[in-house]
């Protein structure tokens, strides 16, 4: 019978298509690992992997076998995870996901509420685009991801937690209107984030604008990069109101002002599968969540 030990060693080779480094993951030695993977492959009575002295290739048949056991590594995650739960809130580890628009500014005011009044729970959390985050919750390498909405979310749970609108941020050397409208902003000056960020989606669509209807020669990799850029007079840009503190008030070359368009102009939200065994815990951290937003 093969185990979940072996399953392991399998989907970490799997991962970095390498004997040794995934070794190296699994704390074991490199031929504990192959001898483990090769029982099970003998148990099977198929080959998952070939295996030469450069490359490690899976089979066609060992690709039907590894979704196989991802299903049952995440299974036996989500049984550990109910089990834990019964016992206290928030004492099982948690693997979040947030977007790069959302985490630098949104962690550092929760965070600390949440050590305060939770000092053992462990969170791991990466930061990726909103595509790569969804992926990931979806397969179960992440328990639940804050992203912000709208976004395409098709077979998950989603809820919903803050919600904020823009503001225009220009230089100090430009004359600045209050409570600006969309048709009121100089659109050749308009920057935005590069392609694969919802931010830049969430704009334009707040301002009810197409996608050719900004300067794509002028954007930027990240919200700090564009304010830099607005504090060189190079154009304006359009900021999320959680972001304002940390990258515009602070900076005497930028003014901004509301953006008088019907809002909200986003929304905050955590997802998770359908079938995630802690949701409660979800909750808890969204009223975490408000809690913290609220005081800010």
């Amino acid at each position: 019978m093969i185990t979940l030990k072996q399953i392991q060693y399998a989907l970490n080779v799997e991962k970095t298509k390498h004997f040794k480094n995934a070794a190296q993951q699994c704390f074991v030695s490199q031929s504990a690992l192959s001898t483990a993977i090769s029982e099970m492959e003998n148990q099977l009575g198929v080959q998952i992997f070939e295996r030469d002295n450069k490359q490690v290739l899976i089979t066609a048949i060992g690709v039907k076998v590894l979704e196989h056991f991802k299903k049952i590594k995440q299974q036996t995650d989500d049984l550990y995870t109910v089990i834990a739960s019964l016992d206290q809130p928030l004492n099982t580890p948690m693997s979040i996901g947030v977007i790069p628009t959302i985490g630098p500014y949104l962690l550092p005011k929760i965070l600390p509420s949440v050590r305060k009044k939770y000092p053992d729970f462990k969170m791991t959390i990466i930061e990726e685009q909103s595509h790569v985050l969804v992926d990931k919750v979806k397969s179960g390498e992440l328990d639940t991801a804050i992203l912000a909405l709208p976004y395409p979310t098709e077979g998950l749970h989603v809820f919903e937690f803050w919600q904020e609108d823009f503001y225009f941020v220009c230089s100090t050397m430009q004359s600045m209107i209050t409570n600006i409208s969309s048709d009121q902003i100089q659109t050749s000056e308009l920057m935005l984030l590069q392609d694969g960020h919802c931010l830049k989606d969430h704009a334009l669509a707040a301002c009810s604008l197409p996608m050719s209807a900004y300067n794509q020669s002028l954007g930027g990799t990240s919200l700090y990069t564009l304010v830099q850029m607005v504090a060189g007079n190079m154009g304006v840009t359009l900021v999320p109101q959680m972001a304002l503190s940390s990258l515009v008030e602070i900076n005497t070359e930028l003014q901004f002002t509301h953006l008088n368009e019907p809002g909200p102009h986003r929304k905050i939200a955590m997802i998770t599968r359908l079938n995630y065994p802690a949701v409660n815990n979800i909750e808890l951290l969204m009223s975490l969540f408000k809690q913290s937003l609220q005081k800010d």
